[in-house]
């Protein structure tokens, strides 16, 4: 049985695959974006280089000396391929795990297409099992911490955690998530909130979803 590190690393390199020549890639953050960036770095000749959506992806793409560009001074944005905390039937997804989804949503708002990377574990019919991250400004944390009870949500202050816009992260426990567009509207529109970790409005466009029995495609419907 493959491990799921094992798992990670198939997809990601599944991924290479769907890269085409020539492109600026949108290279999204975590464990399994790590292994993609490390199969990008053998055809990273092919592409004109990368925009970035963390820190820490930053430092793994001049690792291995992949150009990063700014998502300001580009024209277009052909393809971001990133990774996910969960996702559904209809690739809606719960992001945010690595304290990234502000950029993260910029970028994959900003992209053409949209491929999403995930192992097996992470597909789920209902999206909610994952706590939802929420992020928000320092000084409407309590305020938004009510609201999101108000929904339903049990919300968490992730201790240690300050995100890259220096904002901090709620992680919302027991959300049944049946409608995902209206609920990230819903929060999206509390007074504080930066931005909450469905991806629902832009969800992926394709799903490779490693399994024990290969890497398979998931268009969404």
């Amino acid at each position: 049985m493959l491990s799921q590190n094992e798992l990670k690393k198939a997809v990601a390199k599944a991924a290479i695959d769907q890269i085409p020549e020539g492109i600026v890639l949108g290279v999204g953050t975590g464990s399994t974006v790590n292994y993609l960036i490390e199969a990008l770095s053998v055809i990273k000749n092919r592409i004109k280089g990368a925009v970035s959506s963390s820190v820490d992806t930053t430092i793994q793409l001049k690792y291995h000396n992949i150009p990063i560009l700014d998502l300001n001074e580009i024209d277009e944005l052909p393809l971001y391929i990133d990774g996910t905390d969960e996702v559904n039937h209809y690739l809606y997804l719960i992001k945010g795990g690595g304290a990234a989804l502000t950029k993260e949503k910029i970028i994959a708002s900003v992209a053409k297409r949209f491929i999403c990377i995930a192992d097996e574990s992470k597909l789920v019919d209902i999206l909610g099992t994952f706590p939802l991250p929420v992020e928000v400004l320092p000084i409407a944390r309590s305020y938004v911490a009510k609201e999101l009870i108000k929904l339903g949500g049990k919300p968490t202050l992730r201790i240690g955690t300050i995100t890259e816009h220096g904002n901090q992260i709620l992680d919302v426990a027991g959300l049944i998530i049946n409608e995902p567009v209206l609920l990230e509207n819903k929060i999206n529109q509390i007074n504080g909130v930066v931005t909450n970790g469905i991806f629902a409005k832009r969800h992926a466009d394709l799903l490779l979803l490693s399994t024990q029995h290969g890497v398979i495609e998931k268009n969404s419907s």
